[in-house]
Order: C-alpha cells, then sequence, then structure tokens
C-alpha cells in the first residue's frame, strides 16, 4: 500500500528535518542505551533514506509487525517533536514562558507556594513585556489561585493588584480576540470569493466589518492588538478594492514592527504578511519608486543575519520576495527583463516544493504566463496557463481561475491558434457561468473572441477600437475594474489599434504618469 507522502504526517514530519536536527533527534534517542536497537529508532532510519511512504516495504523490512506499526509510528512522531522541542534553533519566548508556568505548577504541586510565586512572577514580566498576554492571564489566574489559600500571607493589596491586572488582560484579550478573528474571516471571505463584485456585496461586507469591529480605547491597547487591528482595516479594504487605504493600514502594519523590533524575529511570518500586504498595495496603485524602495528595505531586513529563519519563514521569504521582483516589471512594462527571472524561480519551486501550498503555485504560474503575454510570447504564456487550468482540485481564488482562463482566450487569439477557439469559449462559457463570475468586462471580451471570425481583416482594426471604448468605461468602475488588475486588456488593444507591442504602451503610459 502506497500513501502520498503528504498525507502521511510521520514520513513529511521526518522528510522536513535538517542535517542537525536528525542528529540532535539521534544523540536524543541514544542517550539511554536501551534506544540504540529501538523498533522506532530503525524505522525512523528507514523513513530518512526513503523516497516515498510505503507501508508494503516497512513491513518487508522485518523492523515491525503489522499490528504494532500504528504505535510505533505514534512513538516515534513523539519523540522527534521531544526532540524538536529541546533544540535551540526552536526556542522562543514563548516556549520559555511556557516552561517556566510548567516549572511553577510543578512547584505549587508539592507545596513550595513561595518558589513558584517567584517564578510566576518573573515569567509574568517577560510575558507582558513581549505581548504574550495570554501566557500572562493565565500566569495571574495561578498566582491567583495561590494567593487565595492564604498560605504565603503576602502584601495586604495582593488580592485587588492581581484582580486589576487580569481584568486588564481580560479585556486586551478579548479585543485581540475580536479583531483577529473578524481578521481571519475578512481573509477567508477574499480567498474564496475575491474582490467585491457589486454594490450589493459592498454593502454587506462593510455591514460584516462595522457590525464586528470592537469598541476600545486606542491608548490603552498595545502591539498584538494594533497588530490585528490593521490587519482587519487591511483586509476590509483590499475586499473593497480600497488601494489607497490598503496602502496606509500595511505602512501602519510594518511601521508598528520596526517601532519594536524585538517582535519581528518573535512574530516573522506577520512581519512579513505586512511587508507582502505593503508591497501589493503599492503595486495596485502603481507607485514604483515607492515600491523599489520598500522591497529593497524589505530584501535588508530579510537577508540580514540577525534576522532568525526556519523552514516555514524561510519559504515565506522566497515566496514574498520572488512575487514582488516579478511585480516590479508589471507596474512600469518591463517584461522582457522580468523573463530572466523564471528560470532561477522554476528551479527554486523545486526544492520548495513539499512546503508551498497548490494555491500560491498556481499564482507563480499565472505571473510567468502574464510575463510571457507581455513579452509577446503566446505559446509560453499558453504552457503556463494550462497548469492553472488542468489543475482540477483546485478550488480557492475563483478570481485567478476566471482570470487565467480569459488570457488564455487572448493568448490563443494572439499566437494564431484559431482552430482551438471555439472548443476553447465553450469551455470558458461553462466554467464562468457554473462560478458566477460572469462580470461585464469579461462578457464583451468572449463576445468580441467570438466574433472575430466574422470579422473581415481590414475592419479588425475599428472592432478593436469600438471594444476598447466599450470597456474604457470600466476602466474605473468600483467594481469591474478589478479584470485590469489581472489582465491589463485596455494596453493589449491600444497595442492592437497602434500595432506596437503591449509593452511600449505600458511604459509610455507609465513615463506619462510619472511626469506629471
Amino acid at each position: 500500500m502506497i500513501t502520498k507522502d503528504q498525507k502521511d504526517n510521520l514520513f513529511s514530519l521526518v522528510k522536513s528535518l535538517t542535517k542537525s536536527e536528525k542528529r540532535q533527534f539521534k544523540l536524543y534517542v541514544g542517550r539511554l542505551g536501551v534506544n540504540a536497537d529501538s523498533k522506532f529508532l530503525n524505522l525512523f532510519n528507514l523513513l530518512d533514506k526513503a523516497k516515498g511512504y510505503n507501508e508494503t516495504i516497512i513491513l518487508k523490512s522485518g523492523i515491525v509487525k503489522k499490528s504494532q506499526l500504528a504505535n510505533v509510528k505514534a512513538h516515534l512522531y513523539k519523540q522527534i517533536l521531544i526532540s524538536l522541542k529541546l533544540n535551540p534553533s526552536h526556542q522562543n519566548i514563548r516556549l520559555q514562558i511556557r516552561e517556566q508556568l510548567d516549572f511553577a505548577s510543578i512547584l505549587y504541586h508539592k507545596g513550595l507556594y513561595k518558589q513558584s510565586l517567584k517564578i510566576l512572577d518573573k515569567a509574568k514580566e517577560l510575558a507582558i513585556s513581549n505581548e504574550e498576554k495570554n501566557s500572562a492571564f493565565e500566569i495571574v489566574e495561578l498566582e491567583k489561585v495561590i494567593e487565595s489559600q492564604y498560605i504565603t500571607r503576602s502584601i495586604s493589596t495582593r488580592a485587588d493588584e492581581l484582580a486589576i491586572q487580569a481584568k486588564e488582560l481580560s479585556t486586551q484579550n478579548v479585543i485581540a480576540s475580536k479583531l483577529s478573528n473578524l481578521s481571519l474571516q475578512l481573509y477567508s471571505i477574499i480567498l474564496k470569493t475575491g474582490y467585491v463584485k457589486n454594490e450589493e456585496e459592498s454593502q454587506m461586507v462593510t455591514q460584516y466589518f462595522n457590525d464586528r469591529l470592537p469598541k476600545f480605547d486606542f491608548s490603552k491597547i498595545g502591539f498584538r492588538e494594533k497588530l490585528w487591528l490593521y490587519k482587519a482595516h487591511l483586509w476590509y479594504s483590499f475586499l473593497m478594492q480600497d488601494f489607497l487605504n490598503c496602502y496606509k493600514y500595511a505602512s501602519k502594519l510594518v511601521d508598528l514592527f520596526y517601532q519594536n523590533p524585538s517582535m519581528i524575529n518573535l512574530n516573522p511570518v506577520f512581519f512579513l504578511k505586512g511587508n507582502n500586504y505593503l508591497l501589493e498595495s503599492l503595486f495596485f496603485i502603481n507607485n514604483k519608486p515607492k515600491f523599489v524602495k520598500k522591497l529593497e528595505n524589505f530584501k535588508a531586513t530579510v537577508n540580514n543575519s540577525k534576522f532568525i529563519k526556519d523552514e516555514n519563514v524561510a519559504t515565506l521569504v522566497f515566496l514574498y520576495t520572488n512575487f514582488h521582483n516579478i511585480n516590479q516589471h508589471f507596474i512600469d512594462g518591463s517584461f522582457e527583463d522580468g523573463l530572466e527571472l523564471i528560470p532561477n524561480i522554476e528551479k527554486e519551486l523545486i526544492q520548495f516544493n513539499n512546503r508551498i501550498d497548490p494555491h500560491h503555485k498556481m499564482i507563480f504560474y499565472y505571473k510567468f504566463a502574464s510575463l510571457q503575454f507581455g513579452a509577446g510570447n503566446n505559446k509560453e504564456c499558453i504552457k503556463y496557463l494550462d497548469r492553472i487550468i488542468s489543475n482540477k482540485s483546485l478550488s480557492m481564488r475563483e478570481d485567478l481561475l476566471c482570470f487565467s482562463r480569459v488570457l488564455n482566450l487572448v493568448a490563443h487569439y494572439e499566437a494564431g491558434l484559431d482552430y482551438h477557439l471555439e472548443s476553447l469559449l465553450r469551455s470558458t462559457y461553462k466554467f464562468l457561468i457554473k462560478m458566477n463570475e460572469l462580470h461585464e468586462v469579461q462578457k464583451e471580451m468572449i463576445k468580441f473572441i467570438r466574433s472575430l471570425q466574422d470579422i473581415y481583416p481590414h475592419d479588425l482594426k475599428n472592432a478593436f477600437k469600438d471594444l476598447l471604448i466599450t470597456l474604457k468605461t470600466f476602466e474605473n468602475h468600483p467594481f469591474e475594474r478589478r479584470a485590469f488588475l489581472y489582465l491589463d486588456i485596455i494596453s493589449w488593444l491600444e497595442s492592437k489599434i497602434t500595432n506596437k507591442p503591449v509593452s511600449e504602451i505600458i511604459q509610455t503610459k507609465y513615463s506619462t504618469k510619472k511626469s506629471l
């Protein structure tokens, strides 16, 4: 019986270990001589060498009987996690606080109350100074339990102090929880459906946001609450296609980290995502000078030796650095320069294969396709789009799937692959109607391409002009303009009318805008 690698948790965990982590695991297991020949260690060695998870091979090896396999796997999984917990590279403030809380609990149960309180006091100070308020609240609750037994007979105001502290921490934890819930719910909406598509959706999302935004005194909230506040506003602004406000709140988010530098290594994922949102918003408002400056700042920080990278952080650095290395070429139409990035990114994608989800791989393919299309390499564009369109299991980012098909139609037309157009139109229509994603811009594009076979060559330029006039009316439409974020159809039409490359059209527009 063969199981896919990613579906066997133990195999995935073993394959994720670095050389130093494997070495430490063997040292950890070997600390007791009795483990040297154990079933779980032998299973570890077999999985470490294996290219895939194959239960038949495991059982044939004689390491373990079929009836024992599940238990041995569970034991090995647990031992690897314990070993990783002891690894210095995985030690952080949260683990230190948790460890101190565990020590204090042990001392309390042994009746050593003063020693327990002493450890709790230091752990609480560490938790509060590092914005770990859930842990701080848990510590205060244990302090209250000890003090309530009237054994320590500490200062008379102690009970009041703990009660006030517990209330303050609880209030801030509730605010942070409500804001983080709101942020996550808005993020879920954008992943499933993309930007708002009409006035009805706009009002619904606005009411949803306002109803769930908690009331609080801004002067009394800390780093963590501000972090979730800015993220919630950020996702609301993205949903509404309000990219200036996206930039405003993404800037606040990134600045929050630079104002609290110790939080960068404590919350590296939030720091990375904040920079990603900042660069995305600058991309959407077409501000290349500021985009390049912020991208350079980002690279300088993440490539600094003080910036700690585990596997997860290294993967996000790879994703965001390369997404935005590509995006800068879409702003000013420098597609040919952008093509140079593709081979290296494709090589690195192989290295990160097990760490990057299918959704993010598809985003890379769409960006590759768009670069190729902008550079006039339509067959290469189609090759990358096919990887997205043929992926039947991808259920997220309907907008990405939708525009992949629209760009596919345009690229087939540009490549002169007319014999494919009729079947492509049928499948695209079927897909869009099923997704309830048929917007005016897409309707006009498909109607135009369908009519191409009936247009005489000498009338073609006029047909392009008519379509351009129609689509121009949607360019600044609050809900239809989203089409132009994925595919610059306007510039493509202008390139057909003027017989100039699409890259030249975009570069001219960018230069004109810059000089204003």
